[in-house]
């Protein structure tokens, strides 16, 4: 028999756009561990959504305004963020069909000079049902 074993390689992180929340998967969430909250933005030209993880002491600093502020809710395997208007947004500029019966997934990069997750809406989405 002709085995090809293969090397064990990091697992990408994946975002999974649902109508109303985004989830990532163990690998993107781990970027998350120890955010308090997350900025999220939207590059209208690029397609791209970008997760900013925000520290305890960033938050107690007062620097960045409550109405700019997502709740974030950290699990052991998943991290998800909640924003139906911003998701209705992002989806209706990049041209995303979503509903309630189905969800795009998509591959996630984390930006090291943005300090933040990006997600680019201009890749093939996969769509679950």
């Amino acid at each position: 028999m002709g085995f090809e074993w293969t090397s064990r390689k990091p697992i990408e992180g994946v975002a999974t756009i649902y109508e109303s929340n985004i989830t990532l998967n163990k690998s993107a969430s781990a970027h998350f561990e120890h955010a308090y909250c997350v900025l999220l933005g939207m590059d209208k030209e690029e397609n791209k959504i970008a997760i900013k993880p925000v520290t305890k002491q960033e938050f107690e600093r007062g620097t960045i305004p409550e109405e700019k502020r997502h709740k974030i809710t950290v699990r052991s395997s998943y991290a998800r963020v909640s924003n139906k208007r911003f998701i209705e947004k992002a989806a209706k500029i990049a041209g995303l069909e979503l509903n309630e019966n189905n969800a795009l997934k998509f591959k996630t990069m984390w930006n090291d000079e943005q300090d933040a997750l990006i997600i680019d809406l201009n890749q093939e989405g996969e769509t679950l049902k």
